[in-house]
C-alpha cells in the first residue's frame, strides 16, 4: 500500500504572542497549514486554511478577530489553487478533516464541494450552538457550505486500515481533533490547534484563551506520548517547526525531528 502526504503553506497569520503562549510579548507570525492525504482507497484534506475572502477583504471575513490578526494571504495560496498545482482537482478530494471550526482551519471547505466532512459530534454540535458560536469564536459561513457530515465519537479509522486515524484532543474547543498519519514504518501526528507551537507541547505552556484548560493538558499529554514512543509531531502554528516541512509537492516523510 502507498501512503502519500504533502504539506501546503495556505497563509500565514500575525497575532498577539500571548494568544498562542500566555504571557508572551509581542507578535508572531505564523503558518496556516493543510495537508492532503493521499491513499489507495481516497484523497482527503487535513484542514482546509483561510475562506478566498480573507484575500481582499479580511476585515468584513472575520469582523472581530480582525483586530488580533493580520492576514497575509495571497492568490494561489487557497487549498483549491494548492491542490491543482499538485495535478489533484479539488472535485475529486473525498473527506475533509477539520481539526476543529475556526476561521484558519475549515475556511477552505467551501472550494472542496464534494467531499464528506469528518468532525467529532461535539464540535459540530458546537459550531451550531449560539452561545458557543459567540464566545468560542465560530463562524458558521466557514463550515455550513451543505457537505455531507459524517459525525465522529472518539477515535476514527477513516480507510479502515489503521493507517489514518482521527484522534480526540478536546481542549482549545469543545470537540478538537488531531490527524494520527502512519507513512511507512513511522507516525506523523498532526496536532492542530490541541498544541500550537514545540513550546507548548515541550513546557505545556499554554496559550490565553482555550475552551477547557484540564481537557488541553489532557490532548497534550497524548500528544506527548505519542511523541515518546517514537512518533512525528507536527504542531498547529510553529513558524520555526514548519521550516523543517517539506512543501508539496515533495512528499512528507516520518522521521522525527526531535519535538
Amino acid at each position: 500500500m502507498t501512503l502519500n502526504v504533502y504539506a501546503f503553506t495556505c497563509g500565514w497569520l500575525t497575532l498577539p504572542a500571548a494568544l498562542l503562549l500566555a504571557g508572551e510579548k509581542g507578535s508572531l507570525t505564523v503558518p496556516v497549514p493543510a495537508y492532503l492525504i493521499e491513499h489507495p482507497k481516497g484523497r482527503a484534506i487535513f484542514d482546509s486554511g483561510l475562506h478566498v475572502d480573507t484575500q481582499t477583504d479580511p476585515n468584513r471575513r472575520l469582523g472581530r478577530l480582525a483586530a488580533y490578526h493580520t492576514v497575509g494571504f495571497k492568490p494561489g495560496e487557497q487549498i483549491a489553487t494548492r491542490l491543482e498545482a499538485l495535478g489533484v482537482a479539488p472535485s475529486r478530494i473525498d473527506f475533509i478533516i477539520n481539526s476543529h471550526l475556526h476561521f484558519d482551519h475549515c475556511g477552505g471547505n467551501e472550494q472542496l464541494p464534494n467531499a464528506t466532512l469528518l468532525i467529532q459530534r461535539r464540535e459540530w454540535e458546537a459550531g451550531h450552538n449560539s452561545e458557543l458560536i459567540e464566545s468560542v469564536y465560530y463562524d458558521p459561513h466557514d463550515y455550513d457550505h451543505g457537505h455531507k457530515v459524517k459525525m465522529l465519537d472518539g477515535d476514527h479509522d477513516v480507510f479502515g486500515d489503521g493507517s489514518v486515524v482521527c484522534i480526540p484532543t478536546h481542549g482549545h474547543t469543545p470537540g478538537h481533533q488531531s490527524l494520527r498519519v502512519r507513512i511507512g514504518a513511522g507516525e506523523v501526528v498532526m496536532t492542530g490547534d490541541a498544541c500550537y507551537l514545540r513550546r507548548t507541547l515541550d513546557n505545556f505552556h499554554l496559550p490565553t484563551a482555550m475552551y477547557d484548560r484540564e481537557q488541553m493538558l489532557e490532548s497534550i499529554r497524548r500528544l506527548r506520548a505519542l511523541r515518546d514512543r517514537g512518533a512525528m509531531i507536527i504542531t498547529g502554528h510553529d513558524p520555526e517547526l514548519w521550516e523543517t516541512i517539506p512543501q508539496a509537492p515533495d512528499r512528507l516523510a516520518a522521521v522525527n525531528p526531535g519535538v
